[in-house]
């Protein structure tokens, strides 16, 4: 065999070898596209719901700015509020003990006024007490409201304190755990 023909042999056998590895090429080249066809619709895919969750992180950091306005607004309110009864308490305090001072006093004058309506008539007469006005307005045959025993009005008073405490307590709880949340 002529050397020219056993080289145009060779070359005959290695264009059918790449025309084989051309046509494998191919077919791999086309799953490849056919793939990067699903990985486009993937990623936009990606895109769109990496989208949504920037939006609804926007409305969610916007929903948390407005609830701290709000309790913000509200703690303060309350602090307000606190302070305001605090004070209220602290003067009905004052109220209740005055009023407690003058029973005190009219009660211990009573027996010193009847020593002097005896010994003079015409001395000016002396005011009834609340047990004596009850007395009379259930002779006229009104209802008239009792009088309240010392103890009674000392453990309202006692009651109004430990609920302002109580009150005070549950608001410095909440400032605490805002502060530790924040």
């Amino acid at each position: 065999m002529p050397l020219g023909m056993i080289i145009e042999g060779l070359v005959a056998v290695l264009l059918v070898i790449t025309i084989g590895y051309c046509f494998t090429l191919n077919r791999r080249l086309q799953r490849l596209r056919a793939d990067e066809e699903v990985l486009r619709a993937t990623i936009s895919e990606l895109m769109t719901a990496t989208e949504i969750a920037e939006r609804a992180i926007l409305g969610l950091k916007t929903t948390a700015a407005e609830a701290d306005k709000t309790l913000g607004s509200r703690l303060k309110q309350a602090e307000t509020m606190s302070h305001t009864l605090a004070e209220q308490v602290g003067e009905g305090e004052i109220v209740f003990t005055r009023i407690s001072q003058i029973a005190e006093a009219a009660r211990s004058a009573a027996p010193q006024r009847e020593a002097v309506t005896r010994s003079d008539p015409y001395a000016a007469q002396p005011q009834p007490e609340p047990q004596q006005y009850a007395q009379q307005a259930a002779g006229y045959g009104q209802a008239a409201p009792a009088v309240e025993p010392e103890r009674r009005r000392s453990s309202r008073a006692s009651d109004i304190r430990s609920a302002a405490a109580e009150a005070t307590a549950r608001l410095e709880q909440f400032r605490k755990r805002n502060g530790a949340a924040a």
